[in-house]
């Protein structure tokens, strides 16, 4: 049983119980149910910004505690004074340290788009996710099978919001993509050996068909990557280990997108 494999046991019985004691109709009555999910689709591709999706991560099961001191409304809000075009936020606890009020925390001070970085196996997930003030869901390709994810997929739309599927290679993308998928993510870490490699952006680009908004994620570290990324039709850059690892993240994300922008005016 590899990492991924873990997680999503651990993650159904931890769903189970939370139906139990959260049940629908109560996530239901949360003032951001009610609330017109932020697009980030658009947010990505506007024209002031540089597409990155920055993200708030603790700890990840192959690093080990990133930070354990950050503090989820100063990061969030520098994030977007940087430029991010986007927030990612882990909600995933027992993994990766984050919790559900991280998220609530990031809406309650920001607009934009906020995706909920875990890992979605059921329905009960995306009423969640919108309960807490999340405008984006993640589907994992290698967690779920092509009718979960378009099933998923169609629940997240009927909610309003948006989905970003994740892929890892080429037999992932061909058998999950689906009419229910906002934006395409290719992961660049290898699930089995926990490597990052940016040429499976490289690789996928082309692969990927244009109705879908291309995010690049994992292992993105220097601007020039970036740039480059761009030029084989990547909008989108999920960062987070490379912010989260400086002593002030949201600095880290200012300095990224400004190099960006420095090297776009050439």
């Amino acid at each position: 049983m590899n990492i991924l494999d873990q997680i999503i046991a651990d993650k159904q019985e931890e769903v189970a119980q939370r139906k139990s004691l959260y049940p629908v109709k109560l996530l239901e009555q949360s003032t951001y149910f009610t609330g017109k999910p932020v697009s980030l689709k658009k947010y990505v591709q506007r024209e002031d910004k540089v597409g990155i999706i920055a993200e708030f991560k603790r700890q990840s099961p192959s690093k080990g505690v990133i930070n354990g001191s950050a503090d989820i409304e100063r990061t969030s809000i520098g994030y977007m004074q940087a430029g991010a075009s986007g927030l990612s936020v882990l909600t995933d606890t027992k993994y990766f340290g984050g919790k559900n009020e991280d998220l609530t925390t990031a809406r309650s001070y920001n607009f934009c788009p906020i995706l909920r970085k875990d890992f979605i196996i059921d329905e009960y997930q995306i009423v969640e996710a919108k309960s807490i003030g999340a405008d984006v869901i993640l589907l994992i390709a290698a967690a779920l099978s092509p009718e979960d994810i378009k099933r998923l997929g169609a629940f997240a739309h009927s909610l309003g919001m948006e989905v970003l599927l994740e892929v890892h290679n080429e037999d992932e993308l061909q058998r999950s993509i689906n009419e229910h998928v906002d934006l395409l993510g290719v992961n660049n870490r290898n699930l089995q050996t926990f490597t990052t490699d940016i040429n499976t952006s490289k690789e996928l680009a082309e692969k990927i068909p244009s109705e879908f908004v291309k995010v690049s994620e994992s292992g993105i570290n220097d601007p020039e990557v970036v740039v480059e990324l761009m030029k084989y039709g990547f909008e989108g850059f999920l960062i987070g280990e490379y912010f989260m690892h400086k002593g002030s993240p949201e600095k880290a994300c200012r300095e990224f997108v400004k190099s960006i922008k420095a090297l776009q005016a050439g």
